[in-house]
């Protein structure tokens, strides 16, 4: 993994919500091996999985608080002490919205409150918070860049936009050192393939090595700028510590700025593995966006982001972690 920061961070203390996630879990990898000097962790273990942490239980430095971002006192007792905070606790996932869009507003839209309100309250430096690029949805110009968006496409989007409106509300109104990550479609080792809301790659490697259906939504020809894991890593960290004070209050595309379809993604798997393994195509999935792309310009020029891993090099990685699981 590359170095994301410069400065010392041996006397500093971070909080990662949903640490035990995918995401949230390499953010924590990354403190722990370059010297932070505290990581604590709040997770719930709904969606997260213990055999992530576990990977830290033996770090000194490392702490765990169970607890749930939708209740407020959890939120307080895990930040307090704390200087910098990456909120990455949320469910993820367009159908599970679909299918319980209470569920999806209480953690995603309560739970971002309660984060910000108890950074706020615990005078917190600076709070980082995962977005996604479904706040884009029905806006059809690519690439997408973060001042213009669209009607969103689905209450997963809905919850989205608004952690944006109430970090820039928090960010105007407290003066709160706040920045917000557009997610594109990021992949990579500890994505869980397991259960209805499973993301697309692990789902494709695993079904290709196990020999069970495959599906892909709609023809396969939609486009999505798939992002490694490492690159969303990079950003959270340089955005935790950045100190340029026009990057407060923003949001980020976090992503490579390149598309490609669902059909070349699976075709690319088969390639690596050498199984020609057919998939079944099925009707699209509602609320999904048809093309993403971003443009990077804003997080390259205010954070001085620049993604390490184009989507070759972090697929051939990903593609070898979960050949391993398999």
């Amino acid at each position: 993994m590359s170095l994301f920061h410069t400065k010392d961070i041996s006397q500093k203390s971070f909080l990662i919500t949903g640490g035990a996630g995918f995401i949230g879990s390499h953010i924590v990898d990354y403190l722990l091996k370059n010297g932070a000097g505290k990581v604590r962790v709040l997770d719930n273990l709904s969606t997260g999985l213990q055999s992530n942490i576990d990977l830290f239980s033996k770090h000194p430095n490392y702490e765990f608080v169970k607890g749930d971002v939708r209740k407020y006192i959890d939120c307080l007792a895990a930040c307090d002490g704390i200087d910098f905070v990456s909120h990455q606790a949320a469910l993820g996932s367009v159908p599970r919205s679909v299918n319980d869009p209470i569920a999806s507003n209480e953690v995603n839209v309560t739970g971002v409150l309660n984060m910000l309100t108890a950074a706020k309250d615990e005078n917190v430096k600076t709070f980082v918070y995962a977005s996604s690029s479904a706040v884009y949805g029905d806006e059809p110009n690519l690439p997408k860049v973060e001042e213009r968006i669209g009607n969103p496409l689905s209450p997963y989007a809905v919850t989205k936009k608004a952690n944006e409106l109430y970090a820039d509300v928090f960010y105007k109104l407290y003066g709160m050192n706040i920045l917000g990550f557009r997610y594109f479609n990021v992949f990579g080792a500890r994505q869980d393939p397991n259960g209805p809301y499973a993301a697309v790659m692990p789902l494709f490697v695993s079904g290709i090595i196990n020999n069970t259906p495959v599906y892909i939504n709609g023809d396969g020809e939609q486009t999505r700028d798939f992002t490694y894991v490492d690159n969303a890593v990079q950003i959270n960290i340089k955005g935790m510590l950045n100190e340029n004070p026009a990057a407060f209050g923003q949001v980020y595309n976090v992503a490579v700025g390149e598309k490609f379809s669902v059909n070349y993604l699976y075709n690319a798997i088969r390639e690596l593995l050498n199984i020609p393994h057919e998939a079944t195509y099925r009707q699209e999935r509602e609320g999904d966006i048809r093309n993403s792309l971003a443009d990077i310009s804003k997080a390259k020029n205010l954070l001085g982001y620049d993604p390490k891993y184009r989507f070759e090099d972090g697929l051939k990685l990903t593609v070898d972690y979960f050949r391993k699981l398999n």
